[in-house]
């Protein structure tokens, strides 16, 4: 049993010359620190913990000192660096992951409340996605929906001006409809092409309603190039306007019936700028006028006739369009109506009977008729009784001869009619009246005598 011991202790010893003569060369050949006599494994691990928290402490501030850096990343941070090495470890390795995605997800919150609708579209989707959906979005999601409300509230800008042409405006809301492509489209493609369309009809509008000098001057820009366009709607028309302003006040000034008051307003308006051309004939002649043609009409209800003063009363009572009608037209149908009223009232007309006047006008004329009846009776039995006296003695009438030659009749002889045919019935009428006379003498007497 001894023999395999002795066996092992002599192998060993045979072997630790090869083991340990190598080492100690090795260790021989490395030079010695000074001061050191020997490795103190301890002083290493606090040189090295000394050396790791100076590091994450570091980082720390680092973090902090970035402005992008969420308020819950930062009140941990600030927290950490209060602590321990081990502290400052934890919020790195830990709570900093924890933090920042928190924080990252208030932001896509705070873009959702404060975005376009294309940014609170994309923000949406990336808080209903991973982590990574809500990293994309806020390193470029972002800004590709951010360009995308930025066009679509150009366009929106474009549509509210109110000189926004119809070309424009019609391709603007086409554009709004689709894509963010298509808002981008419209705005570096359309647009251009759309508003030289629009500047150029309108132009032509100018050319329909202007006066002369702006017909001449809009017509010489649609025939150059598009420069000249606009530089004609942003200065050509006005200088052409104040020369035809000026022409329309002096044809104001010409008119005969100008009152006082526009005159003077508008020798003042010829001697400012072209906006006080423009003024008066837009805002002063207006008002003068409507306030000239009041008084007229005032002027007309104190003289006129009936018809005319309530005519006039209405127009006052209404709009200028009304005082204008009254002036233009209504005061000469009024005033027709007056004469006419006049002339009627001027002209006798006889009186209208009543049915009692009627009735007995016709039992007036029955008496008269009776009474005619009988002077007539009594007319024909006086001349009976003339017949039966002696008639009295037949004087021939003496004749006169004029030096014409024509005979005139002397007294006691009716003139000669110049023709062959007896009386008129003027003159059988005159006769009938006198021979009712005498029969109304002879009755009277006659009654006389009965009665004596």
């Amino acid at each position: 049993m001894k023999l395999p011991k002795v066996s092992a202790v002599i192998a060993a010893a045979a072997l630790a010359p090869t083991v340990l003569f190598p080492s100690m060369a090795s260790a021989a050949e490395q030079p010695a620190p000074a001061g050191v006599s020997g490795p103190d494994t301890a002083s290493d691990t606090v040189a090295d913990h000394d050396s790791q928290e100076a590091l994450d402490r570091a980082e720390i501030q680092r973090i902090l000192a970035d402005k992008s850096t969420g308020r819950g990343v930062r009140e941990a941070a600030e927290k950490a660096l209060t602590g321990t090495a081990a502290d400052l470890r934890h919020f790195l390795t830990v709570e900093l992951d924890k933090q920042r995605q928190d924080d990252d997800r208030v932001e896509v919150t705070k873009l959702i409340a404060t975005g376009g609708p294309a940014v609170k579209k994309a923000a949406g989707a990336a808080l209903d996605g991973t982590y990574a959906d809500v990293v994309k979005f806020l390193k470029e999601g972002q800004y590709t929906a951010r360009a995308e409300d930025d066009d679509r509230a150009e366009i929106q800008r474009i549509l509210a001006d109110k000189s926004t042409g119809r070309g424009v405006r019609e391709a603007a809301e086409k554009a709004l409809t689709g894509t963010a492509a298509d808002l981008r489209h419209f705005l570096t493609v359309e647009l251009d092409k759309q508003r030289q369309d629009d500047d150029r009809v309108e132009v032509a509008k100018l050319i329909a309603t202007g006066g002369r000098a702006v017909r001449e001057a809009a017509g010489a820009a649609l025939d150059g190039t598009y420069a000249d366009v606009v530089k004609f709607l942003k200065e050509g028309q006005y200088t052409a306007r104040a020369e035809d302003d000026r022409v329309a006040i002096l044809v104001v000034i010409a008119n005969k019936d100008v009152s006082p008051r526009v005159f003077a307003a508008a020798q003042k308006a010829l001697d400012g700028s072209p906006a006080d051309l423009r003024r008066f004939l837009e805002v002063e002649l207006p008002s003068l006028r409507e306030s000239d043609d009041r008084v007229k009409v005032s002027q007309l209800l104190e003289t006129g006739g009936p018809a005319v003063k309530k005519a006039a009363g209405a127009a006052l009572d209404g709009t200028y369009a009304d005082v204008v009608k009254f002036l233009k037209e209504g005061q000469y149908t009024a005033r027709a109506e007056d004469e006419a009223n006049a002339a009627a009232a001027a002209k006798p007309t006889a009186p209208v009977q009543q049915p009692e006047q009627a009735q007995n006008s016709g039992t007036g004329q029955a008496t008269q008729t009776t009474q005619t009846t009988q002077i007539a009776q009594t007319a024909q039995t006086a001349g009976a009784v003339s017949t039966n006296a002696t008639p009295a003695p037949a004087v021939a009438p003496a004749r006169v001869t004029t030096t014409t030659g024509i005979t005139a009749p002397t007294s006691g002889q009716l003139a000669a009619t110049g023709t062959d045919e007896g009386l008129g019935w003027e003159a059988g009428g005159a006769a009938a009246a006198v021979a009712a006379g005498a029969a109304l003498v002879a009755v009277s007497r006659r009654r006389h005598a009965a009665d004596s």
